[in-house]
């Protein structure tokens, strides 16, 4: 697609998905339905699906938060949404969010983890023989326990991208005996890739609350995901969406892109109720709650964003799986893939190195290939890059969490 075409593209899509304005600005509700105090009375805020709940455009998605304290202040800046993950810091990063929102009225904040089962294969989005609801049970009381909280407004299934996953009786009676429990108020799923399978199969269930998707304007499939997003909320689901700024850099090495101009593109989809941004620092999250005041984008805006699209420019990875039958070494190229976005794009090392570790690396294969039979959807050099990142495996953790 030509860069005029694709802009074009772009903001045909604004137009077609913004024919609603902003719901009026004011007063946040919990998940009880009570308000939510502190909140700026001029931050925007959209409804969160069926749950009764409104939040503001945005929210805290914490893999790269190491500090409480960076907590506490986007709380007092009126973020209220936080989300974290069971695998972010090997847990200790619910621990972290966790402190941060201790001692504060526990009906001004909501919080919400990804949950990911022991028996996961996280490429394939499927869950292996041994998985049961009594383990994954214990998954989610661990994350209660890391929180110091009594009940968890979101559980989310991670990884999600098969209906046979999201539909399995036993992920259902797990996440149906957590709510009568009292354990968690809300349940969703969160999805990398197979987004729209993922959505139209938890919508068909009835079951799921919400749903966090990766959604930005370098989306491939932008007109079919958008049909499956608006279905989901139609059912009744909340959407919030994750990696909305496309990696945050251009290249390795290069320029970032306007991430201003990527949010708002993400926010002119009036079925996204929230994004779930990973601020590291109080200028970032004041940087984010100034841009969600005015989310009219500019013709500069819009030619940036079509140009750094057409130009294959970017971190992000669809997470199509396209890749992996192409690899000789059939290796877990999407996974590999995100732990290169980690690194340079968010500067996340330590999340890299984790994210890494998933796949077996011991003896980087691409070494033994002398040109790549992958052909990359985003037109990636998947080769040169797996080698990169690769060297990442030889780092002790300790001196990444330092």
């Amino acid at each position: 697609m030509k860069t005029n075409n694709r802009r074009d593209f772009l903001k045909k899509s604004i137009m077609g998905l913004s024919g609603t304005a902003l719901l009026a600005s004011g007063t946040s509700l919990d998940a009880s339905g009570k308000a939510i105090e502190n909140t700026p009375a001029t931050l925007p805020t959209r409804p969160l699906g069926k749950t009764g709940i409104h939040t503001p455009l945005i929210s805290m998605g914490a893999s790269g938060v190491t500090s409480p304290g960076l907590v506490k202040a986007a709380y007092e800046s009126g973020v209220k949404l936080f989300f974290s993950a069971n695998y972010y810091g090997r847990g200790n990063n619910e621990i972290v969010v966790g402190e941060g929102l201790k001692g504060l009225p526990r009906d001004s904040f909501l919080v919400g983890t990804a949950a990911i089962p022991d028996d996961m294969n996280k490429g394939a989005g499927t869950l292996m023989s041994g998985f049961t609801v009594e383990k994954y049970m214990k998954t989610a009381e661990a994350s209660l326990k890391r929180f110091g909280l009594e009940t968890i407004d979101f559980v989310l299934l991670p990884f999600a991208s098969k209906k046979e996953t999201i539909q399995n009786e036993a992920v259902l009676k797990t996440f149906e005996q957590l709510k009568k429990q009292g354990k968690v108020k809300y349940v969703g799923i969160a999805s990398h890739g197979g987004t729209v399978e993922a959505l139209n199969a938890a919508a068909e269930t009835g079951v799921y609350d919400v749903a966090m998707i990766g959604y930005n304007y370098k989306t491939q499939n932008l007109e079919e995901l958008n049909t499956a997003i608006h279905r989901a909320a139609k059912a009744g689901m909340g959407i919030v969406a994750m990696k909305t700024t496309a990696g945050a850099a251009r290249s390795k090495s290069g320029p970032s892109i306007n991430t201003d101009a990527a949010l708002k593109w993400v926010l002119q989809n009036e079925n996204i109720s929230s994004i779930v941004s990973g601020m590291t620092s109080v200028e970032l999250v004041q940087k984010n709650l100034k841009m969600i005041q005015n989310l009219k984008m500019t013709e500069q805006e819009l030619k940036e964003l079509g140009m750094t699209s057409e130009n294959g420019l970017g971190l992000y990875c669809q997470q199509c799986q396209q890749c992996v039958p192409q690899c000789p070494h059939h290796l877990d190229i999407p996974t590999i893939m995100r732990s290169y976005m980690y690194a340079y794009g968010y500067k996340n090392l330590e999340q890299a190195w984790h994210t890494l570790a998933e796949v077996d690396l011991s003896n980087n294969p691409c070494h033994l290939c002398d040109v790549c039979n992958v052909n990359c959807a985003s037109r990636f050099d998947v080769r040169n890059k797996v080698m990169d990142i690769a060297r990442l495996k030889d780092v002790p953790i300790d001196l990444l969490s330092v």
